[in-house]
């Protein structure tokens, strides 16, 4: 469990985390958040909650902020299961999560990464189920078939240790879009119909901090821009890192996939810059590029649209 400025919501989910059906070995670690969040948890911790008696509970806190994925990496480090599953402080788990997604993976070896639906609530309209729109069982060509970027809900996310002991430690500000990669590129994942996860939308929460929601404003639109830009540039280096890593797959298939995911990244990032820092007599080279990319091309032509348009009607600048 992961907690940034949770002080509000870090013992909501600790009754989450501790309702769930199957033993688990819970760590719960505070980024040295500005807040009374860790004191928070463990004064509940303290008052011994009947359901902490099946689990085995450590309360962590980090000396200084790490970020999201360095603080990732570092309860990797710490833990002892085989099977990770992500919660952020401010999330409830609902109680047969980690069952349902044991479940799962028993049921197929060959999955390496997990997610779910999730229920929405947080941001004044009633609670409702969410998902993304991957299979229940995909692959890397799924990711170019749908030509778009979206993976599983980093809040929904469980995955198999080797997904860090193979590939090595996460690297950039986002982990859903890359460790969804790189379970595909083993052998796959599981997207889940059942929500397991009530998924708070708040101020602090990682995607809008990302894509500056809530924002307005051109400095808003360049922060979303240049954040988007950065986290594409690192999930493609990220997953050309693993391909080498893994040697070349049996199936030609998912090498032709990685590549083809490789330089939808590559591609968007180069788009976005291009459209933030650049005349409009340059936006053509990187649309020709997605226009020749499987993935890109439905994307790429909403984007030569673009080029008609006044550049103040885009908020560009």
């Amino acid at each position: 469990m992961l907690a940034w400025k949770a002080e509000a919501t870090i013992v909501e989910a600790l009754q989450g985390a501790l309702a769930q059906t199957v033993p688990c070995e819970i760590l719960c670690s505070d980024d040295a958040s500005p807040d009374a969040g860790f004191e928070r948890a463990a004064a509940f911790l303290a008052g011994s909650p009947p359901m902490a008696a099946a689990h085995t509970v450590r309360l962590l806190r980090q000396p200084v902020n790490l970020g999201l994925t360095a603080h990732l990496n570092r309860l990797l480090a710490e833990a002892g299961g085989e099977l990770i599953v992500v919660m952020a402080a401010d999330d409830i788990s609902l109680p047969e999560r980690v069952a349902t997604l044991l479940t799962a993976f028993d049921a197929d070896p060959g999955a390496f990464v997990a997610g779910s639906a999730w229920r929405a609530f947080g941001d004044g309209r009633p609670e409702r189920v969410e998902r993304t729109r991957l299979p229940a069982r995909f692959g890397l060509a799924d990711f170019v078939a749908s030509g778009g970027m979206s993976t599983l809900l980093g809040a929904t996310l469980a995955f198999r240790r080797e997904l860090v002991e193979r590939f090595g430690p996460l690297a950039g500000h986002v982990e859903d879009n890359v460790l969804s990669l790189r379970g595909a590129l083993l052998g796959g994942g599981l997207n889940l119909p059942q929500p397991l996860v009530r998924y708070r939308r708040s101020p602090d929460s990682l995607g809008q901090w990302l894509f500056a929601r809530g924002e307005v404003g051109p400095a808003a639109r360049e922060r979303r821009y240049r954040r988007t830009i950065a986290m594409y540039r690192a999930v493609a280096a990220d997953l050309a890192a693993c391909l080498d890593r893994a040697g070349r797959p049996a199936d030609p298939r998912v090498a032709r996939a990685a590549t083809d995911i490789i330089a939808m990244y590559r591609i968007e990032a180069d788009a976005r810059e291009t459209l933030l820092e650049r005349p409009r007599r340059e936006w053509l080279a990187p649309i020709l590029a997605g226009l020749r990319q499987r993935g890109l091309r439905r994307k790429s032509a909403e984007r030569a649209l673009k080029l008609l348009l006044p550049r103040r009607w885009l908020r560009l600048g």
